[in-house]
């Protein structure tokens, strides 16, 4: 597990001075980062900082809280942007006001537990890591600090994702550039919160202090939440996302610990990486697709009706009761060709 002790007689780092060297200041979800959709120039060193935030979260708008375990303080962390051959290059920091210990597992790196077992830092201590970003998708991080530590902090809200884009930009599968206007980081998470003897949601005073209670509301495999980036409405209401007749909006979509099944109410999935790995072609005009638990996918869509749209996973119960939904809301002309409503409502006849 990535607890596991740093491995022995990795060699020396490879001088990569001579590569341009990029530092990226990283934006909370649903935003991203500036990019570029097709590489320019030679691979690069891009350089991130993620500092690690243990902090209190409210997620409803009952009250519920939780001792949430973050990436620079959002559920989830923040969405980086890399190219493929990139090198990433990551300052982790854990500050002395966090109280316990934590990591970090890239699944778009190659060994030590994906920079687990080397990238262990204590309240007070930073890391730096390098690795080279060889496969093209969308990938999940997350800590894994060893044993129950780490479905706890999983389940806390510890986990992101990164994207590494081919250096020629996304295909579709006949191999025709495909491009988009915006990016969207949806991070879908589970959360397990405590109930007291009376069906109420528990408080604690520090993370430590529901770590049993919370372990078996966890073994029961029955969230008490499910939400997108970290809270009911975060991505609803006033929070909808925005866009525009025409434009193409590139969706990507991370469950660290449990699958799920996205699904765009009044649209569909243009081109699909469900399993989000670009090298593979997409699927076409898809209704919902199926994102497994551990991993993240990527949806590109045109959006052609201005109104409402709601993105939520199509397990309904988990979607609209547990609160696993987002609005677009899209700006433009409608077109009567696509949809029109013949008749009003009225009296049978």
């Amino acid at each position: 597990m990535a607890g596991e002790p740093a491995p022995k007689n990795m060699g020396k780092a490879p001088d990569l001075s001579k590569l341009e060297r990029v530092k990226v200041e990283l934006v909370a979800p649903p935003f991203v980062h500036a990019h570029e959709a097709r590489a320019s120039g030679k691979p690069k060193v891009v350089a991130f900082t993620l500092t690690i935030e243990e902090k209190t979260l409210v997620l409803d708008d009952e009250g519920t809280e939780i001792h949430a375990m973050t990436f620079n303080g959002s559920v989830p962390g923040p969405l980086m942007v890399v190219h493929q051959d990139d090198y990433v290059e990551l300052t982790l920091v854990n500050p002395a006001s966090n109280s316990m210990a934590h990591n970090i597992d890239f699944h778009a790196a190659t060994g030590a537990l994906g920079g687990g077992a080397l990238t262990i830092v204590s309240p007070g201590e930073q890391v730096k890591l390098r690795f080279k970003a060889t496969r093209a998708g969308v990938f999940v991080y997350h800590c894994a600090p060893g044993g129950a530590m780490i479905p706890w902090h999983v389940v806390s809200g510890m986990n992101g994702a990164i994207m590494v884009l081919p250096r020629d930009g996304l295909k579709d599968r006949a191999g025709k550039a495909l491009k988009y206007d915006k990016v969207f980081y949806v991070g879908e998470q589970d959360f397990y919160v405590p109930r007291d003897k009376d069906g109420k949601f528990k408080r604690y005073a520090s993370p430590m202090e529901s770590f049993v209670d919370m372990q078996a509301v966890m073994k029961g495999l029955i969230p008490s939440h499910i939400v997108f980036n970290g809270k009911v409405g975060a991505l609803t209401g006033k929070n909808a996302l925005k866009a525009k007749v025409g434009e193409t909006v590139l969706i990507v979509h991370s469950q660290a610990n449990r699958d799920t099944r996205p699904h765009l109410i009044g649209g569909h999935g243009d081109h699909v990486w469900a399993s989000g790995k670009f090298n593979n072609p997409p699927e076409e005009d898809l209704e919902t697709w199926f994102i497994p638990g551990g991993a993240a996918g990527a949806a590109l869509y045109t959006f052609r009706q201005p109104g409402l749209y709601a993105y939520l996973n199509h397990n309904l119960i988990e979607g609209v009761l547990l609160g696993a939904t987002a609005h677009f809301q899209v700006e433009g002309e409608w077109n009567a060709d696509l949809m029109s409503q013949i008749e009003p409502p009225s009296p049978i006849k």
